[in-house]
């Protein structure tokens, strides 16, 4: 008997398969729906690439574009509240015949056909529609030839279009307010420092363009010199090596840190994830210093290296509407491939500067000679390390895989990949049993780790613990085959949890620095608390109608409400919000939490509290300071800093 194409049954139901399930969305509706194909994930903005950053990155790149024109040099970037963006340029203001189509239609933009914009980063007309899809407010006016065009929306949907008169300058204001809607950006806060370091990308690759912040002027006059000099945390060993040709520019020197550090631009957009122009960079600044010197490996010239690179090209193609790797070959329709032109620079500029400057070129040798001396010597102890953990690994239970990685190019998932570092077999075996096995790793540290400060490389491939954690990574060789998008401390709450979270930190700044600086390294924040009532003692309906889905569908379960809390303020709402005489458990360890509570807190709720350092934050000296020998300089920051709490009564356990 033929099976009915129409009716499924599925769990024991009929499910219905006709021409009402094909449905047709809207530009708008489809953005709303499936937000993430635009923007990536949400997130409530506590990460540099949570969604309200490129919601806002998408109306700046409009503004540069004009900038990029000729039209206009300064941009007015307002956030109030830490909630709603202004941004307002004095470009040529988008045309007011067709302003609402520019901000409401998908697929319409003056892109298409490179004369209105040149070298533009907004290319497929659909930034600034996203923009006003996911904002419960979103304003955008247009100032020309003495008129203004108003126009405001409300999610994605017109609510007002006036034009008439105005004196204001030529140029284009948008005003937008993400939602808040609970399947969009909730809770959501702007971080200043994550809007500041965006914008003052923007003005270390466009020389003349000036940013006002908040009031605060952002402006670089030394293009992506200045970009080093205000993120280097480690000394350069030369002064920055600044060359710029039409549609490239580089910046590069050495320092003591291991590894090699990168920072990459296409069209003013950063490439956070490098791409075609980054691999070439790379590629042949090691070459030609190479044939300057007539010897050495290109590892061994590249470590240390700290560089940048900027590239103009006509139509370029991003790996994702985000923009964050770079997949072109070609520098423009029918011209030179990217790899050549950056090649060609690089070659003839590099070559140039080492001939003219020979105390650059002594310090960039003295820098491979040490490298190189040092490969040689842990040569033979590297390998033992590979043959020793070649024959661990085949009973290795410290790491539990996954099954997608930040490496498999071609998987849509990708960027959810993790690892949790966790201390010993009780938090782990938590963690593992809950944990989403296609994108959650796990790593079992044995007790407290070696202190890595002051250490050699060699004596990371002698620590057996060290040396797994950093093949698990893949990061051996850098950051190009890294397995994970997100190294997670998951750590105990207590001292010895810290002290655990403090000496996995420092490993990672003493030898793989540029793993903290790309943002690749966080630390789990999981609860304190767990404080419950039962449901027959709470009188404010408001409070369970508040709950979340997934909140109230654990609820329903059983006879209590609970709330997790992960400080002493959200405990004290918790008690006030629950009724009298709440059941409050204080988790101590991770290993307390069951498994099934321990899946709320890894899976799409997740906090996060990312590894970051700032432009003064100099490395070395910080891990002397806090790594170091017990120095009285720190003795006396300790007790300068000692704060003693009074007992207090032992919270009541369940």
């Amino acid at each position: 008997m033929a099976e009915d194409l129409d009716n499924i049954q599925q769990n024991g139901q009929t499910v219905e398969y006709t021409d009402d399930n094909i449905q047709t969305l809207t530009g708008i509706e489809h953005i709303r729906l499936r937000p993430g194909m635009y923007i990536g994930r949400l997130g409530d903005g506590n990460l540099p690439e949570d969604g309200i950053y490129v919601l806002l990155k998408e109306v700046m790149d409009n503004s540069i574009d004009e900038f990029k024109m000729n039209a206009g040099k300064r941009i007015e970037v307002d956030v109030d509240d830490n909630l709603r963006v202004t941004v307002r340029d004095y470009g040529r203001g988008i045309p007011q015949g067709k302003l609402i189509e520019a901000v409401s239609v998908l697929n319409t933009g003056g892109k298409y056909d490179s004369k209105a914009f040149k070298k533009s980063v907004g290319l497929n007309g659909v930034g600034v529609k996203a923009v006003n899809a996911l904002s419960r407010r979103f304003e955008v006016r247009s100032y020309r030839d003495g008129m203004v065009r108003r126009a405001v929306f409300e999610r994605g949907v017109l609510k007002e279009d006036v034009t008439e008169q105005s004196s204001e300058e030529h140029g284009t204001y948008i005003f937008f307010e993400p939602d808040n809607d609970e399947k969009l950006f909730k809770n959501y806060s702007f971080h200043d420092e994550f809007v500041e370091t965006m914008l003052r990308n923007y003005t270390y690759l466009n020389q003349g363009l000036t940013i006002m912040y908040n009031g605060r002027r952002i402006v670089s006059r030394n293009g992506l010199c200045d970009l080093l000099t205000d993120t280097m945390t480690n000394d350069g060993l030369y002064p920055i090596v600044h060359m710029r040709g039409e549609d490239i520019e580089i910046a590069f020197t050495h320092t003591d840190q291991y590894g090699e550090e990168y920072h990459s631009f296409v069209n003013g957009q950063h490439t956070t994830q490098g791409g075609t122009h980054q691999s070439a960079f790379k590629e042949h600044i090691a070459r030609t210093i190479k044939e300057f010197f007539g010897k050495y490996e290109s590892g061994d010239i590249r470590n240390g290296l700290v560089a940048a690179i900027a590239i103009n090209v006509e139509e370029p193609v991003f790996e994702s509407q985000t923009k964050i790797k770079l997949g072109s070959t070609l520098m423009a329709p029918g011209g030179d491939s990217i790899n050549k032109y950056v090649g060609d620079f690089v070659k003839q500029q590099v070559d140039n500067y080492l001939h003219i400057h020979t105390e650059v070129a002594e310090a960039i040798e003295q820098k491979v000679k040490e490298s190189e001396r040092e490969r040689k010597a842990m040569a033979g102890v590297a390998k033992q390390a590979r043959e020793k953990a070649k024959k661990a690994n085949l009973h290795n239970r410290k790491l539990r895989d996954c099954r997608i990685h930040f490496s498999d190019t071609k998987n849509d998932r990708k960027e959810e990949s993790c690892i949790f570092i966790t201390e010993g077999d009780s938090a782990s075996g938590s963690i593992t049993k809950s944990r989403d096995v296609n994108t959650q790793a796990v790593f079992s540290l044995r007790g407290k780790p070696l202190n890595a400060f002051g250490l050699n490389k060699q004596e990371v491939y002698k620590n057996e613990e060290f040396f797994l954690l950093m093949s698990a990574l893949d990061i051996e060789d850098g950051l190009d085959s890294l397995r994970y998008n997100k190294v997670i401390v998951a750590t105990d709450a207590d001292v010895d949890g810290m002290h655990i979270r403090l000496l996995t930190i420092t490993f990672f700044l003493q030898f793989f620095p540029e793993l903290v600086k790309k943002g690749h390294v966080y630390v789990l924040q999981t609860p304190l608390f767990r404080v419950r009532n039962r449901r027959t003692k709470i009188k404010n309906k408001k409070v369970l109608a508040a709950e979340d889905e997934k909140q109230a569908a654990q609820n329903r379960k059983s006879d209590f409400i609970t709330r997790y809390c992960y400080s002493d303020e959200e405990r004290l709402k918790a008690i006030s919000d629950l009724g009298p005489d709440p059941e409050i458990t204080r988790f101590k360890g991770l290993g307390e939490i069951s498994p099934e509570e321990f899946a709320g807190f890894i899976g799409p709720d997740i906090r996060l509290e990312q590894v970051t350092l700032h432009k003064n934050d100099q490395v070395q000296k910080l891990l002397a300071y806090y790594m170091g020998k017990n120095t009285m300089e720190r003795q006396n920051f300790i007790i300068d800093n000692l704060v003693v709490e009074e007992d207090r009564p032992e919270e009541e356990d369940e």
